[in-house]
């Protein structure tokens, strides 16, 4: 560069934009997007530590996308060439491989390569930048305010990491207005500017999470307003309204706002929220949406959410699309508004899914023939006997006769089921009426095509898998438990993730597959389980693997402190987490200070109290009644035993102590019956005395003879050895939460 282009560039970047001016330098200047970039986070480590694959940044505008690829290309050691997609083409991106090559040949040095508004490369164009993504000649940085699922070539998606940037939070949007008016070097630091408080708010309100919106505005403000008498420039609420007209709305025909707007209108519609399904039209026709493909949607909904519930919703939302084409805009809004409320008023049901059920089936079950007595009698009654056996409806009273009309594969296959919604509840009954009046007809012959008699059959592989659920459903269990556990949990890709007890990894690392940009920390009591998951972990990418910590619970503040400083955990899971914890109340309040408040704590815990008792294994009419009760007296009084804190809590319990330490809980009961085989080996671990915990037989003893135990093994050995019992279990869900976040989630309930 000479003096000249040195020149140059320092003139732009003195004149330019004050949004230009303003853009961050470093992870520590950028604000917001703490969900991707927050201590901890994925992203943050893979920038500090310079190991970054490609990315594509998907967000709306002025939310950082291109400032945090500036950012780190001040950050990075590798070559940086950025280009914009719109003024660039096949040319620009060869010029970028053969000096990405030039670096690696001559310096040994990596080379990112950021486009900015990737989405606006053609098919080709992207596809000239695949082979070199794929075989590590560029690191790619993609930036897009389009959905990159859709708009980018799929093979580039593939080999990159997408992150989502979102909306900027008002007080990001304040946070960047006070470092553009103190900042000497770039904003305004050098002038005394006085911003009205309604100014300032007005100003951040309509920016509407847009930080290039907002400084636009500040900069039009301030350059267009004079110094007073004292040298002050004055900004009053009436020179912010000036400075900012109107509330941008994201919003593209083509792109994700239109999808994703119209998703949260049908289903405010389906969930019968007519206050949101107003807002969500408001939006959606403020915008610019077709009223017609408005329409459109709601007819559809009205059969396949409404259907038979409101047989008149149909009609109701047609005449008003009809009355649409009618009147046009704007009047025509009154008649959007009308079918919207209608619709979400509406009582729902979604029965006409059947048909759907039914096209299954026909894919399945493509052999089934017409029943002989259904088949057209008007061609071939003579030869084939069609349609011989028809009872004509008609005949008979109410119209109806006790026929079938199913293929003889498929009787007593249901595709209609009616909901108990409006006028389908009366539907419903009269349904159900006549199918046991068909079952009753099929059972005793009445309007059934004779069935061959086979010579031969072959093993029905449905009942045959039925037959063969036995002893895997211990594996069932454990999936529905994480399966369920996910589910309250409900992570989003960017969270940070505490596993509690994550020795069996169970929930580990379907945590890894959830949170892929955000982050798992997995927590272990013991030395060795921390080196299983670590083992397990090493078929992972470095970024994707679980941080292991050792320690237990009450242990985990201090661990977390010196390995994981200022880390913010999203959500803390954990299954069995306090089974071995003798002090549940102690354990809450540790926890609850780990959860921030937007954090949220999902459990799974076996309850002692609920499991099952072995002496409901034994049938009472096989021992002494004076035993048995003595048994129950004494196996009862495991679970009642003030002085053991391990066995003798319950949900109640649960609950007590993390309200006792502040937070909001709710606890969800699932009692569980699992298949166990009673093996030799289990048996003896009941009837052996524990070393570091008392052991089954020890329990009993405190209650019973040494004779009286005896005779209960050789009992047990000798009714339930080899045995599969029904074994049962409860297990408590427990959900928790920080008051505030609560009350503000009750209350976007309302």
């Amino acid at each position: 560069m000479d003096l000249f282009d040195q020149h140059f560039t320092q003139v732009i970047e003195t004149e330019a934009p004050l949004a230009a001016r303003m853009r961050p330098r470093t992870l520590d200047e950028f604000v917001g997007q703490d969900h991707i970039i927050g201590q901890g986070r994925l992203l943050r480590r893979a920038i500090s530590l310079d190991q970054l694959s490609s990315l594509i940044f998907y967000g709306p505008p002025g939310t950082g996308k291109t400032t945090l690829a500036r950012v780190i290309a001040n950050t990075t050691r590798a070559h940086f060439i950025a280009i914009n997609a719109v003024l660039s083409g096949v040319k620009e991106i060869r010029a970028a491989i053969e000096t990405a090559q030039q670096q690696r040949k001559f310096h040994n040095q990596r080379t990112i390569l950021f486009v900015d508004e990737v989405h606006r490369f053609n098919k080709s164009q992207q596809d000239a930048l695949l082979p070199w993504v794929e075989n590590g000649t560029v690191i790619l940085i993609g930036a897009t305010t389009e959905n990159p699922y859709f708009e980018v070539n799929k093979a580039l998606v593939s080999r990159s990491r997408i992150f989502q940037l979102k909306q900027l939070k008002n007080e990001d949007l304040y946070r960047i207005a006070e470092q553009t008016l103190t900042d000497s070097e770039r904003g305004y630091g050098k002038l005394t500017i006085q911003i009205e408080t309604e100014a300032l708010a007005h100003l951040v309100n309509v920016a509407n999470g847009d930080a290039r919106s907002l400084l636009n505005a500040l900069e039009l403000a301030i350059e267009t307003t004079p110094v007073d008498t004292t040298g002050v420039i004055h900004i009053p609420l009436a020179v912010a309204e000036e400075s900012i007209q109107q509330r941008a709305v994201l919003y593209d025909k083509e792109g994700d706002a239109h999808f994703d707007a119209i998703s949260a209108f049908i289903k405010s519609l389906r969930g019968s929220d007519p206050d949101a399904a107003l807002y969500w039209l408001a939006k959606m026709v403020y915008a610019g949406e077709d009223p017609r493909f408005i329409f459109r949607r709601m007819l559809i909904l009205a059969s396949e959410d409404v259907g038979l519930a409101d047989p008149q919703a149909i009609v109701l939302v047609n005449a008003c699309a009809q009355t649409f084409d009618r009147v046009g805009m704007p009047e025509g809004r009154y008649h959007l508004a009308q079918a919207a409320l209608y619709l979400a008023t509406a009582p729902k049901s979604n029965s006409v899914m059947g048909f759907f059920d039914a096209l299954a089936t026909i894919e399945q079950e493509r052999e089934a023939e017409v029943p002989n007595h259904l088949k057209d009698a008007s061609r071939d009654q003579k030869g084939f006997g069609h349609g011989a056996g028809y009872l004509y409806p008609h005949a008979y009273r109410d119209h109806w006769i006790e026929q079938q009309y199913l293929p003889a594969s498929l009787q007593g296959q249901v595709f209609y089921q009616p909901s108990a919604q409006g006028f389908e509840e009366k539907v419903s009954t009269q349904v159900a009426r006549q199918r046991e009046a068909q079952l009753a007809a099929f059972v005793e012959g009445i309007g059934v095509a004779p069935l061959e008699t086979l010579t031969y059959g072959t093993t029905d592989q449905a009942s045959e898998r039925w037959l063969q659920r036995t002893l895997s459903q211990v594996g069932t269990q454990l999936t529905a438990v994480r399966e369920h556990t996910f589910a309250l949990a409900q992570l989003q890709r960017h969270h940070l993730v505490l596993d509690l007890n994550a020795g069996s990894g169970l929930l580990t690392w379907e945590a890894v597959r959830q949170v892929p940009e955000g982050g798992v920390y997995a927590c272990v009591r013991t030395r060795s389980n921390a080196d299983a998951l670590l083992e397990q972990a090493a078929t992972l990418r470095e970024l994707m693997r679980p941080m292991v910590l050792t320690a237990s619970i009450t242990e985990l503040p201090a661990v977390l402190a010196a390995q994981a400083t200022h880390v913010q955990f999203d959500c803390i899971i954990g299954r069995n987490a306090l089974l071995s914890e003798p002090n549940k109340a102690s354990v809450a309040q540790v926890l609850a200070k780990l959860l921030p408040l937007s954090g949220k704590l999902v459990l799974a815990e076996t309850v002692p109290r609920q499991t099952q008792r072995l002496y409901r294994l034994l049938e009472s009419q096989r021992l002494d009644t004076k035993l048995y009760e003595r048994l129950i007296i004494a196996e009862e009084s495991i679970y009642a035993n003030q002085s053991d804190q391990m066995l003798n809590w319950d949900a109640d319990d649960l609950r007590s102590a993390f309200e006792a330490a502040g937070l909001v809980v709710k606890v969800l009961l699932e009692k569980n019956l699992t298949q166990m085989h009673i093996t030799p080996a289990f048996l003896n671990r009941l009837f052996t005395a524990g070393t570091n915990r008392p052991s089954y037989v020890d329990h009993l003893s405190i209650n019973l003879t040494l004779e009286e135990v005896q005779a209960l093994k050789e009992l047990f050995t000798r009714y339930l050895l080899n045995q599969t019992v029904s074994w049962e279990s409860t297990i408590a869900f427990v959900q928790a939460g920080s008051p505030v976040e609560s009350s503000q989630y009750h209350l976007k309930q309302r």
